[in-house]
Protein backbone atom coordinates (compact mmCIF):
# COMPACT_ATOMS: atom_id res chain seq x y z
CA UNK A 1 0.00 0.00 0.00
CA UNK A 2 1.21 3.48 -0.90
CA UNK A 3 2.55 5.39 2.10
CA UNK A 4 1.09 8.90 2.34
CA UNK A 5 3.42 11.47 3.96
CA UNK A 6 0.72 13.10 6.08
CA UNK A 7 3.09 15.02 8.34
CA UNK A 8 5.35 16.29 5.57
CA UNK A 9 3.17 19.40 5.26
CA UNK A 10 2.16 19.68 8.91
CA UNK A 11 3.22 23.34 9.05
CA UNK A 12 0.92 24.19 6.13
CA UNK A 13 -2.04 22.34 7.62
CA UNK A 14 -1.30 23.89 11.00
CA UNK A 15 -1.55 27.37 9.47
CA UNK A 16 -4.79 26.38 7.71
CA UNK A 17 -6.26 25.24 11.03
CA UNK A 18 -5.19 28.45 12.78
CA UNK A 19 -6.75 30.61 10.05
CA UNK A 20 -10.03 28.65 10.05
CA UNK A 21 -10.24 28.65 13.86
CA UNK A 22 -9.55 32.40 14.06
CA UNK A 23 -12.14 33.04 11.35
CA UNK A 24 -14.66 30.95 13.29
CA UNK A 25 -13.95 32.82 16.52
CA UNK A 26 -14.36 36.13 14.68
CA UNK A 27 -17.66 34.97 13.18
CA UNK A 28 -19.07 33.89 16.54
CA UNK A 29 -17.84 37.09 18.21
CA UNK A 30 -19.26 39.45 15.57
CA UNK A 31 -22.24 37.68 14.00
CA UNK A 32 -23.04 35.52 17.02
CA UNK A 33 -25.11 32.36 17.16
CA UNK A 34 -28.77 32.15 16.25
CA UNK A 35 -29.85 30.98 19.71
CA UNK A 36 -33.15 29.18 19.81
CA UNK A 37 -35.74 29.89 22.48
CA UNK A 38 -34.13 27.09 24.53
CA UNK A 39 -31.43 29.61 25.45
CA UNK A 40 -32.90 33.07 24.88
CA UNK A 41 -36.33 32.48 26.37
CA UNK A 42 -39.51 33.55 24.61
CA UNK A 43 -41.82 31.86 22.15
CA UNK A 44 -41.29 30.23 18.79
CA UNK A 45 -44.35 29.78 16.58
CA UNK A 46 -44.40 27.68 13.42
CA UNK A 47 -46.94 28.81 10.81
CA UNK A 48 -48.10 27.07 7.65
CA UNK A 49 -49.47 29.39 4.97
CA UNK A 50 -51.85 28.14 2.29
CA UNK A 51 -50.76 30.80 -0.17
CA UNK A 52 -47.27 31.80 -1.26
CA UNK A 53 -45.65 34.26 1.15
CA UNK A 54 -42.13 35.39 1.97
CA UNK A 55 -40.28 36.78 4.98
CA UNK A 56 -40.86 40.37 3.86
CA UNK A 57 -44.65 39.88 3.74
CA UNK A 58 -44.65 38.44 7.27
CA UNK A 59 -42.40 41.18 8.67
CA UNK A 60 -44.62 43.85 7.14
CA UNK A 61 -47.68 42.22 8.74
CA UNK A 62 -45.93 42.21 12.12
CA UNK A 63 -44.83 45.85 11.70
CA UNK A 64 -48.41 46.91 10.94
CA UNK A 65 -49.48 45.21 14.18
CA UNK A 66 -46.78 47.07 16.12
CA UNK A 67 -44.69 43.93 16.74
CA UNK A 68 -41.10 45.00 16.14
CA UNK A 69 -39.12 42.60 18.34
CA UNK A 70 -40.04 39.39 16.46
CA UNK A 71 -37.71 37.54 14.09
CA UNK A 72 -38.92 35.61 11.06
CA UNK A 73 -37.20 32.64 9.45
CA UNK A 74 -38.03 30.20 6.68
CA UNK A 75 -38.67 26.68 7.98
CA UNK A 76 -37.95 23.75 5.69
CA UNK A 77 -37.52 24.19 1.96
CA UNK A 78 -38.45 27.23 -0.09
CA UNK A 79 -41.92 26.80 -1.57
CA UNK A 80 -43.32 24.99 1.46
CA UNK A 81 -44.52 28.34 2.86
CA UNK A 82 -43.68 27.53 6.46
CA UNK A 83 -42.08 30.10 8.71
CA UNK A 84 -41.05 30.40 12.35
CA UNK A 85 -41.59 33.59 14.29
CA UNK A 86 -39.64 34.17 17.52
CA UNK A 87 -40.98 36.67 20.02
CA UNK A 88 -41.12 37.44 23.72
CA UNK A 89 -43.25 35.70 26.31
CA UNK A 90 -46.89 36.80 26.49
CA UNK A 91 -47.90 38.85 29.51
CA UNK A 92 -50.10 37.24 32.15
CA UNK A 93 -53.29 38.91 30.90
CA UNK A 94 -52.79 37.52 27.40
CA UNK A 95 -53.77 34.05 26.28
CA UNK A 96 -53.65 32.07 23.09
CA UNK A 97 -56.85 33.71 21.85
CA UNK A 98 -55.34 37.19 22.15
CA UNK A 99 -51.89 36.30 20.88
CA UNK A 100 -50.84 39.43 18.94
CA UNK A 101 -48.74 37.45 16.46
CA UNK A 102 -51.59 35.09 15.61
CA UNK A 103 -53.93 38.05 15.31
CA UNK A 104 -51.48 39.83 13.00
CA UNK A 105 -51.17 36.78 10.75
CA UNK A 106 -54.93 36.28 10.51
CA UNK A 107 -55.50 39.98 9.83
CA UNK A 108 -52.89 40.08 7.08
CA UNK A 109 -53.48 36.75 5.35
CA UNK A 110 -56.91 35.52 6.48
CA UNK A 111 -57.92 32.88 9.02
CA UNK A 112 -58.32 30.20 6.35
CA UNK A 113 -54.80 30.83 5.00
CA UNK A 114 -52.86 30.53 8.27
CA UNK A 115 -52.31 27.46 10.46
CA UNK A 116 -50.31 27.48 13.70
CA UNK A 117 -48.55 24.08 13.59
CA UNK A 118 -46.36 24.36 16.68
CA UNK A 119 -45.61 26.69 19.56
CA UNK A 120 -42.71 26.41 22.02
CA UNK A 121 -42.28 28.63 25.05
CA UNK A 122 -39.36 29.00 27.48
CA UNK A 123 -39.07 31.55 30.28
CA UNK A 124 -36.04 33.91 30.23
CA UNK A 125 -34.65 32.55 33.51
CA UNK A 126 -34.95 28.97 32.29
CA UNK A 127 -33.25 29.90 29.03
CA UNK A 128 -30.31 31.50 30.84
CA UNK A 129 -29.97 28.45 33.09
CA UNK A 130 -30.03 26.08 30.12
CA UNK A 131 -27.27 28.07 28.41
CA UNK A 132 -25.12 27.90 31.54
CA UNK A 133 -25.66 24.16 31.86
CA UNK A 134 -24.76 23.64 28.19
CA UNK A 135 -21.46 25.47 28.68
CA UNK A 136 -20.70 23.44 31.81
CA UNK A 137 -21.50 20.18 30.01
CA UNK A 138 -19.01 20.92 27.22
CA UNK A 139 -16.26 22.08 29.61
CA UNK A 140 -16.69 19.10 31.94
CA UNK A 141 -16.62 16.72 28.96
CA UNK A 142 -13.30 18.19 27.78
CA UNK A 143 -11.85 17.96 31.31
CA UNK A 144 -12.88 14.32 31.72
CA UNK A 145 -11.41 13.49 28.32
CA UNK A 146 -8.14 15.18 29.34
CA UNK A 147 -8.00 13.08 32.51
CA UNK A 148 -8.88 9.88 30.64
CA UNK A 149 -6.18 10.42 27.99
CA UNK A 150 -3.64 11.20 30.71
CA UNK A 151 -4.29 7.91 32.51
CA UNK A 152 -4.97 5.83 29.39
CA UNK A 153 -1.71 6.88 27.74
CA UNK A 154 0.36 9.65 29.29
CA UNK A 155 -0.05 13.37 29.64
CA UNK A 156 2.09 14.13 26.59
CA UNK A 157 -0.75 12.67 24.51
CA UNK A 158 -3.45 14.73 26.28
CA UNK A 159 -2.66 18.26 24.96
CA UNK A 160 -2.92 17.11 21.35
CA UNK A 161 -6.30 15.50 22.01
CA UNK A 162 -7.68 18.57 23.79
CA UNK A 163 -6.38 21.00 21.14
CA UNK A 164 -8.03 18.82 18.48
CA UNK A 165 -11.35 18.83 20.37
CA UNK A 166 -11.28 22.62 20.84
CA UNK A 167 -10.41 22.93 17.14
CA UNK A 168 -13.45 20.83 16.16
CA UNK A 169 -15.90 22.62 18.46
CA UNK A 170 -14.82 26.12 17.39
CA UNK A 171 -15.00 25.27 13.68
CA UNK A 172 -18.45 23.72 14.12
CA UNK A 173 -19.67 26.82 15.99
CA UNK A 174 -18.19 29.00 13.24
CA UNK A 175 -20.08 27.05 10.57
CA UNK A 176 -23.32 27.33 12.56
CA UNK A 177 -22.80 31.08 12.91
CA UNK A 178 -21.92 31.52 9.22
CA UNK A 179 -25.02 29.68 7.97
CA UNK A 180 -27.41 31.03 10.59
CA UNK A 181 -28.51 27.60 11.74
CA UNK A 182 -30.55 27.49 14.94
CA UNK A 183 -28.48 26.79 18.04
CA UNK A 184 -30.58 24.83 20.52
CA UNK A 185 -30.21 22.05 23.07
CA UNK A 186 -30.12 19.66 20.12
CA UNK A 187 -27.07 21.52 18.82
CA UNK A 188 -25.39 21.07 22.21
CA UNK A 189 -26.12 17.34 21.94
CA UNK A 190 -24.44 17.42 18.52
CA UNK A 191 -21.35 19.14 19.97
CA UNK A 192 -21.07 16.51 22.71
CA UNK A 193 -21.46 13.77 20.10
CA UNK A 194 -18.69 15.40 18.05
CA UNK A 195 -16.44 15.39 21.12
CA UNK A 196 -16.95 11.64 21.51
CA UNK A 197 -16.50 10.95 17.81
CA UNK A 198 -13.35 13.04 17.49
CA UNK A 199 -11.66 11.65 20.59
CA UNK A 200 -12.39 8.11 19.40
CA UNK A 201 -10.47 8.76 16.18
CA UNK A 202 -7.61 10.32 18.13
CA UNK A 203 -7.43 7.44 20.62
CA UNK A 204 -7.29 4.85 17.83
CA UNK A 205 -4.34 6.72 16.31
CA UNK A 206 -2.57 7.21 19.65
CA UNK A 207 -2.99 3.53 20.47
CA UNK A 208 -1.37 2.56 17.18
CA UNK A 209 1.52 4.99 17.79
CA UNK A 210 2.15 3.42 21.18
CA UNK A 211 1.94 -0.13 19.81
CA UNK A 212 4.33 0.65 16.94
CA UNK A 213 6.80 2.31 19.28
CA UNK A 214 6.75 -0.71 21.63
CA UNK A 215 7.09 -3.19 18.75
CA UNK A 216 9.97 -1.37 17.03
CA UNK A 217 11.76 -0.27 20.18
CA UNK A 218 12.52 3.08 18.59
CA UNK A 219 11.75 6.54 19.87
CA UNK A 220 8.58 8.20 18.63
CA UNK A 221 9.27 10.58 15.76
CA UNK A 222 7.41 11.99 12.74
CA UNK A 223 8.23 8.92 10.64
CA UNK A 224 6.74 6.51 13.19
CA UNK A 225 3.62 8.65 13.63
CA UNK A 226 3.20 8.87 9.86
CA UNK A 227 3.37 5.09 9.66
CA UNK A 228 0.72 4.79 12.38
CA UNK A 229 -1.56 7.24 10.56
CA UNK A 230 -1.28 5.21 7.36
CA UNK A 231 -2.12 2.03 9.26
CA UNK A 232 -5.38 3.44 10.66
CA UNK A 233 -6.24 5.73 7.76
CA UNK A 234 -8.52 3.33 5.86
CA UNK A 235 -10.43 2.52 9.05
CA UNK A 236 -10.81 6.23 9.82
CA UNK A 237 -12.08 7.07 6.33
CA UNK A 238 -14.55 4.17 6.26
CA UNK A 239 -15.96 5.18 9.65
CA UNK A 240 -16.19 8.86 8.72
CA UNK A 241 -17.84 8.24 5.35
CA UNK A 242 -20.36 5.86 6.94
CA UNK A 243 -21.33 8.45 9.54
CA UNK A 244 -21.47 11.17 6.88
CA UNK A 245 -23.88 9.11 4.77
CA UNK A 246 -26.31 9.01 7.69
CA UNK A 247 -26.09 12.65 8.76
CA UNK A 248 -26.18 13.99 5.18
CA UNK A 249 -29.40 12.04 4.54
CA UNK A 250 -30.79 13.34 7.83
CA UNK A 251 -29.92 16.89 6.83
CA UNK A 252 -31.83 16.69 3.56
CA UNK A 253 -34.92 14.81 4.76
CA UNK A 254 -35.31 16.07 8.34
CA UNK A 255 -36.58 19.38 9.64
CA UNK A 256 -36.15 21.63 12.62
CA UNK A 257 -33.91 20.50 15.46
CA UNK A 258 -32.95 17.23 13.75
CA UNK A 259 -31.70 19.12 10.72
CA UNK A 260 -29.69 21.46 12.93
CA UNK A 261 -28.21 18.38 14.65
CA UNK A 262 -27.31 16.83 11.29
CA UNK A 263 -25.63 20.03 10.05
CA UNK A 264 -23.45 20.27 13.15
CA UNK A 265 -22.53 16.60 12.82
CA UNK A 266 -21.52 16.97 9.16
CA UNK A 267 -19.11 19.79 10.01
CA UNK A 268 -17.92 18.04 13.19
CA UNK A 269 -17.20 14.69 11.54
CA UNK A 270 -15.15 16.32 8.78
CA UNK A 271 -13.30 18.54 11.27
CA UNK A 272 -12.76 15.61 13.66
CA UNK A 273 -11.28 13.36 10.99
CA UNK A 274 -8.98 16.17 9.86
CA UNK A 275 -7.90 17.16 13.38
CA UNK A 276 -6.95 13.62 14.45
CA UNK A 277 -4.34 13.56 11.70
CA UNK A 278 -3.27 17.18 11.25
CA UNK A 279 -3.79 18.63 14.74
CA UNK A 280 -3.54 15.95 17.44
CA UNK A 281 -0.50 14.22 15.91
CA UNK A 282 1.68 17.34 15.34
CA UNK A 283 0.83 18.66 18.83
CA UNK A 284 1.85 15.31 20.33
CA UNK A 285 5.18 15.42 18.46
CA UNK A 286 5.68 19.01 19.59
CA UNK A 287 5.12 17.98 23.21
CA UNK A 288 7.75 15.23 22.89
CA UNK A 289 10.26 17.77 21.58
CA UNK A 290 9.68 20.51 24.13
CA UNK A 291 8.89 18.45 27.23
CA UNK A 292 12.53 17.47 27.95
CA UNK A 293 13.41 21.18 27.84
CA UNK A 294 10.61 22.47 30.08
CA UNK A 295 10.45 19.54 32.51
CA UNK A 296 13.65 20.55 34.40
CA UNK A 297 12.36 24.11 34.64
CA UNK A 298 9.06 22.93 36.12
CA UNK A 299 10.84 20.58 38.52
CA UNK A 300 13.23 23.35 39.54
CA UNK A 301 10.40 25.78 40.22
CA UNK A 302 8.65 23.22 42.41
CA UNK A 303 11.84 22.62 44.34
Amino acid sequence: MRRIPFLKYQLFFGLVSIVVVLASVLLVATKGLNFDTDFTGGRKLLFQFSESVNETDIRQALDRAGITDATVRLYGEAGEDRFTIKAGILSEDQGDETDPIMTAMITAFGADQVTLQQEDSVGPKAGKELRRKAQVAILVSCLLILIYIGFRFDFMFAPGAIVALIHDIIITLGAISLTGQNFSLTSVAALLTILGYSINDTIVLYDRVREDAAASGQDVDADLVTTAINQVFSRTIITSVTVLFVVVVLYFIAEGAIRDFAFAMIVGVIAGTYSSIFVASPVYLLMRRIWPKISPLISGSKA
